[in-house]
């Protein structure tokens, strides 16, 4: 584990705040925005620590990495909204059973998983409605 910084809690903070996932240089922006003096390439380390202890989750939209806060220690989904970025943390046990059975099926062990899914939150579609 690594040891608890200013600038990591900063991070973990300004990470927490957000529902959606955003991208280092935008929260680098809201943390300087906010008078921090934290470098941009503290902020993409914080990040990468964070992911592999497990209190961030990432993923690639457009060739860049995006990162939320996430509950450490437990496997979950997401639901994301393509208009605003709201991110909503969701378990899925069929999920869970097929991707262990389709694995299990072609001799794979050991198998892991990331589903994200894509769609419009209940705001979103209302406001276009």
């Amino acid at each position: 584990m690594k040891r608890n910084t200013w600038q990591r809690e900063a991070v973990r903070t300004a990470l927490s705040s957000s529902e959606a996932f955003v991208s280092a240089q935008v929260l680098h922006s809201h943390l300087r925005d906010a008078g921090s003096s934290i470098g941009l390439a503290t902020v993409y380390r914080a990040l990468s620590s964070l992911e592999s202890e497990g209190e961030a989750d990432t993923l690639q939209q457009d060739g860049e990495s995006l990162y939320r806060a996430c509950t450490p220690g437990t496997h979950h989904h997401h639901l994301i909204c393509r208009t605003c970025g709201t991110t909503v943390e969701i378990s899925a046990d069929p999920v869970e059973s097929w991707a262990q059975r389709v694995a299990a099926e072609n001799g794979f062990t050991e198998a892991h998983h990331v589903v994200d899914v894509f769609g419009t939150c209940a705001a979103c579609a209302a406001a276009s409605a």
